[in-house]
């Protein structure tokens, strides 16, 4: 048992989870957290402290060729929340909020062909973003896997020992393995349910990671997702998933790679967006940039839903960075670029010049003074009632 959470959790149908008491919109924290860090890099950990008139975004910035830029200043960018002008706060690198990262990994059917270098490749990026030995390190991890059903297999750890071992044992779940047989097949009537419950639990799977498992914690908080982008059978819809990732500030990056049971059509583009993402490898849509509206209709190709603008989608509203994997061989490249970009990540922070005690959501646009550079960051944010 972890403490907070069973070690293995499964969804079967509805996330019947306990939601936590009260929901975060948004953490902020303290103006003098800044400079404290400047003044003695060398101390404990930035703690975010919760401040109902705070908003603090994480952005990435890149120039025309795809690479970081990492010396600008608040002065660099406007800020304008539903259509008005802000006054930016704070704009810099804060290296020492640790790090919280979830890991979700798609090991559908569709996937299985591929789920050995997924596993090589994670392991590396956790190598990565986990330092060893860990017992001075505050970043954290936790592995989560999908398909089926959503199973936590490793909660929040520093050990890249314990995420190692659930990573090596990683497979379909046993729900999974029933699927395609004879529905009229002797058989358990659990296991005809299961049958019956066809389907790979992507928004599920987002919405548990974002919603139960992040959104209590501080620091910089980011969601890395495998899959093919199809979603079969999940409770929550892809609005709720983006949005519970929203109310916790967890910033997603997607890694999509066409499945063999993925035949959707890929051209094009999408209702309600651009291309920000699929800029790694050969895409040929660059380095993200522009922005999607609230309540996008799910992106939908000649054959059905298309998962690879949905995988962009998701990266996008959140800030993130979505990536395609042409062939297995491209994963450990794609790991290593994630784990450079939130390296390199910047937090911003503004107090809207509007209060909203009602919970809204607020759109928020973020650019660059300079137009040969893209900004990556959060659609909007939701205020927290009542403050």
């Amino acid at each position: 048992m972890v403490d907070g959470i069973q070690k293995r959790i499964r969804i079967l149908g509805r996330l019947d989870l306990v939601l936590l008491g009260c929901a975060i919109a948004f953490p902020g924290f303290s103006a003098d957290s800044f400079a404290q860090n400047e003044a003695n890099p060398a101390q404990s950990p930035t703690v975010l402290h919760l401040n109902a008139r705070e908003v603090v975004l994480p952005v990435t910035v890149r120039d025309k060729h795809g690479a970081l830029i990492t010396t600008l200043q608040k002065s660099d960018f406007t800020l304008t929340e539903d259509g008005r002008p802000q006054v930016i706060k704070s704009f810099a690198h804060e290296t020492n909020l640790p790090f919280r990262i979830g890991l979700l990994v798609d090991t559908s059917r569709s996937m299985s062909n591929v789920m050995q270098s997924v596993r090589t490749a994670t392991g590396s990026f956790i190598d990565l973003m986990l330092p060893a030995p860990p017992a001075t390190s505050k970043d954290q991890a936790f592995l989560l896997h999908f398909d089926r059903e959503v199973e936590l297999l490793q909660d929040f750890t520093n050990s890249r020992d314990k995420l190692h071992h659930e990573l090596d044992d990683m497979s379909a779940s046993r729900q999974e393995q029933y699927e395609g047989t004879d529905s009229g097949s002797s058989g358990s009537d659990d296991r005809q349910q299961h049958r019956s419950r066809a389907g790979t639990q992507l928004y599920d799977a987002i919405y548990l990671a974002s919603d139960e498992l992040m959104k209590s914690k501080d620091g910089r908080k980011a969601l890395v997702v495998f899959s093919d982008g199809g979603d079969r059978g999940s409770k929550e819809t892809l609005n709720e998933a983006v949005d519970a990732a929203d109310r916790a500030n967890v910033v997603i990056y997607t890694i999509y790679f066409k499945g063999e049971q993925d035949h959707s059509n890929n051209g094009g583009g999408f209702p309600g967006g651009g291309h920000r993402g699929g800029g790694y490898p050969g895409s040929g849509s660059g380095w993200p940039g522009g922005g999607g509206g609230r309540r996008t209709p799910t992106p939908t190709g000649a054959n059905g839903v298309d998962g690879k603008k949905i995988m962009q989608e998701i990266a996008d509203r959140t800030g993130g960075h979505a990536f395609e994997a042409k062939k297995k061989e491209d994963l450990g490249a794609i790991y290593k670029l994630i784990e450079a970009e939130l390296r390199n990540q910047y937090l911003l922070t503004y107090t809207p010049d509007k209060v909203d005690n009602e919970g809204g959501f607020h759109k928020i646009v973020l650019k660059a003074n300079k137009d040969d550079l893209t900004v990556s960051t959060r659609e909007g944010y939701y205020a927290p009632e009542g403050k």
